[in-house]
């Protein structure tokens, strides 16, 4: 046999394979840490996550630099919960409904009413204004100036006044000031001059209807009160009326008000004229029963004790004449002229005292006389006016029902034109609403805004490439994650092979023994060491699901792999219908495995030799009948009879699906390797193969993973160092992954 020279590498460090058996050739992964996990899946799909996010930043761009540029105009205003009042006159509000939560909420959605709206299109007749649909982009030329201009109301005007406020309502804007009571206004137009010019009207329109809102409900109150106030005034004069009546009938006849005019029962009921009169005659009684008792106790003294002035008199010049006399007599006989002319005048005295005192006595029984008279007449009137006094205090009590309805009716009277009066007076009251800044004509434009939109772009244009990336990973049916092998297929994963990049031959690959292919294949030898309690498997068919895998090519690196490390082994060709190991070791395929099974002897004259310790036995002319020469002792003999003269016997088989081949050779063998690309095989599609696999008791023992991208390769399984030399042969290691 010719051998191709080739010099047999150097044993490899123990340090440097028990990193790669710790890094790439695990033989079970775990699961990687999510965050890991997501970051490995945005760097393989940056490229999609980039242009998405460029073609959103670029379509913004567009968009912006087309757009026409809008104007914005702002009117700032104040909102007072209580309005200043300069004539100190409630309105009908009640004071507590400016100090509702709801106050400012409510003001804000009259601001954006509809009829609020309204006035401004008519205060500016907007609905005619050309320059309203300019400055707004709106073509109304589908209704005629004729009925926009007709004095009757027309469908047409009707639908451009509709058009107009509903116009407004989509370009105001309300925009409260936290924490103050001032409200901006604002108003959005192509035309800077129309924005300022609606958002002043805006602002002036919401005061005038604010006042005027004020001003409609005070003349419905004073409506309401100017009917209550007849009512009331009617019902004032007929209970007055029926109180005169009452007291008419039954001779009450009050002679004053109470001093503090409320009119109560009691004071009413005493100042009638009966009972004022009563009280007179009980004080002149009292009076005239004094004089009575005075002239009877006079009358019943007048026998001890008679005088007065005259008698007093009368009886003093008597005791003087009587005193002479009896000095004259002393002296005198009684017939001395003047003893008698003085006796005589004593006895006209004694005669004058006489009279005197009969004089007294009977004007004392005439005194008492008049006085019992005068008591008794006063007794007769005070018992007649008391019985009177006695009926009207009966009466007095319809009397008061009457005079507490009329007193009630004349304050609910009272009160109520009280309030008519200063509802009518209401209005004077100050606006709690006024302008603080007026709004100007915008000098720049309010939108577009480029670097906003750009943000905005930024923004959406990650979401959608997040769920680009998350559509493109749930639709991608194919193993891409070396970690989830394990769960999707239930095999353990032996390694995985990177990408060979473009124009790079990889069977130079695999003959360079310090590349990266042939690194992940040591990687995964040193796994199959792990896979029998005698290290790696004796014989070993390497299969995968679907042709161009990379199934052949594996088969070649495991045997070169292993001839490189000292072990003879042995590569067999038996996918006899499209082969191809020939061609990457440089062969024909005159003679092969198809003569041998066919009945050829002697296999020997089959072999050829590929470099030291690596032998190999093409897959020979392709024959009709590949699974029956399978099927047969043969093929299970010869393996045997290889293991016999080499250490490892490398088998590639055909693929699976749709064939017989791999299923009848998996029993032929120690192991079976499945190698799968990585993404491109549905793991449905793989499961159904492993299925088949299964049921024909193959001895599957690992999956290794070819062509994976360097992007699936990082934070997971794969080749786990690369070594770099320099031209003058110097190693460097550097961490791939």
């Amino acid at each position: 046999m010719n051998h191709i020279e080739t010099s047999r590498p150097a044993p490899r460090p123990l340090a440097t394979l028990a990193g790669e058996e710790s890094g790439a050739g695990q033989p079970q992964g775990s699961l990687k840490p999510i965050l890991i996990e997501y970051l490995h899946i945005f760097k393989r799909r940056k490229w999609w996550i980039a242009s998405t996010i460029c073609s959103a930043l670029i379509i913004a761009l567009v968009v912006t630099l087309l757009m026409r540029p809008v104007y914005t105009a702002t009117t700032q205003i104040e909102i007072n919960r209580e309005q200043k009042n300069i004539t100190n006159v409630v309105g009908i509000e009640s004071e507590a409904t400016g100090r509702n939560l709801e106050f400012y909420q409510t003001q804000y959605s009259l601001m954006e009413a509809r009829s609020l709206a309204e006035r401004v299109a008519k205060r500016l007749r907007l609905e005619t204004n050309e320059n309203f649909w300019a400055a707004h982009g709106i073509d109304m030329s589908d209704f005629s100036d004729a009925d926009a201009r007709s004095p009757r109301p027309s469908r047409g005007s009707s639908e451009r006044l509709r058009i107009t406020v509903d116009t407004l309502l989509d370009h105001v804007v309300i925009s409260p000031t936290r924490g103050s009571a001032l409200v901006d206004v604002s108003y959005s137009s192509y035309d800077p001059e129309m924005s300022a010019q609606i958002a002043n009207a805006w602002a002036n329109e919401f005061i005038a209807q604010s006042i005027a809102r004020k001003f409609d409900s005070t003349a419905e109150a004073r409506s309401f009160l100017e009917r209550r106030l007849a009512e009331l005034r009617q019902r004032v004069e007929d209970s007055e009326r029926a109180l005169v009546d009452f007291a008419s009938s039954r001779n009450i006849v009050t002679i004053g008000n109470n001093e503090n005019g409320a009119g109560s029962t009691a004071q009413i009921r005493e100042r009638t004229l009966a009972a004022d009169s009563l009280s007179s005659l009980n004080s002149e009684l009292v009076k005239a029963t004094a004089d009575r008792i005075l002239m009877e106790s006079r009358t019943r003294a007048i026998g001890a004790v008679r005088t007065n002035d005259t008698l007093s008199r009368l009886r003093e010049q008597r005791a003087k004449d009587a005193s002479e006399y009896a000095q004259l007599m002393q002296q005198f006989d009684p017939g001395y002229p003047v003893a008698m002319a003085l006796q005589r005048r004593i006895d006209e005295l004694d005669q004058s005292i006489a009279r005197e005192e009969q004089r007294i006595t009977r004007e004392a029984r005439e005194d008492y006389r008049a006085a019992v008279e005068r008591e008794n007449n006063l007794k007769a009137r005070v018992v007649a006016l008391s019985n009177q006094v006695l009926d009207q205090r009966r009466d007095a009590i319809q009397y008061n029902i009457y005079q507490r309805e009329a007193d009630t009716n004349r304050q609910l009277y009272d009160a109520l034109l009280q309030r008519y009066k200063e509802i009518g007076v209401a209005g004077v009251s100050a606006n709690n609403i006024a302008v603080i800044d007026r709004a100007e004509p915008p000098r720049l434009p309010s939108s577009p805004k480029l670097l906003v939109n750009l943000f905005i772009a930024l923004v959406l244009g990650s979401i959608a490439a997040l769920v680009l990336v998350f559509l493109l990973e749930q639709s991608q049916e194919g193993v891409s994650d070396p970690s989830r092998i394990p769960d999707q297929l239930g095999l353990p994963l032996l390694g995985s092979v990177p990408k060979v990049e473009e124009g790079v031959a990889i069977v130079e690959e695999i003959r360079d023994p310090k590349s990266n292919v042939s690194e992940a294949y040591f990687a995964i030898k040193s796994s199959l060491a792990f896979s029998t309690s005698h290290g790696i498997p004796r014989s070993i068919m390497v299969v995968s699901s679907q042709p161009a895998e990379g199934k052949s090519i594996s088969s070649l690196s495991l045997a070169t792999v292993l001839a490189r490390v000292g072990k003879k082994v042995i590569l067999i060709d038996v996918d006899m219908r499209k082969p191809s190991l020939h061609k990457h070791i440089g062969v024909k395929r005159d003679h092969g495995v198809s003569n041998y099974l066919a009945g050829e002897d002697d296999y020997r004259p089959l072999i050829r030799e590929v470099m030291p310790n690596l032998d190999f036995i093409p897959a020979g002319p392709s024959v009709p009948s590949a699974a029956e020469l399978l099927s047969s002792d043969r093929m299970a003999d010869f393996v045997r009879t290889l293991e016999k003269h080499y250490d490892h016997v490398i088998v590639d088989s055909a693929p699976i699906i749709g064939l017989a081949d791999a299923p009848l050779l998996s029993r032929t063998v120690e192991a079976v390797v499945v190698v799968i690309e990585a993404g491109r095989v549905p793991v449905r599609g793989i499961n159904s193969a492993l299925s088949r696999l299964r049921s024909a008791g193959a001895p599957l023992i690992g999956v290794i993973l070819t062509k994976l991208d360097k992007r699936d390769s990082e934070y997971g399984y794969g080749y786990a160092y690369s070594y770099e030399y320099t031209s003058r042969g110097a190693e460097t290691e550097s961490a791939s992954g």
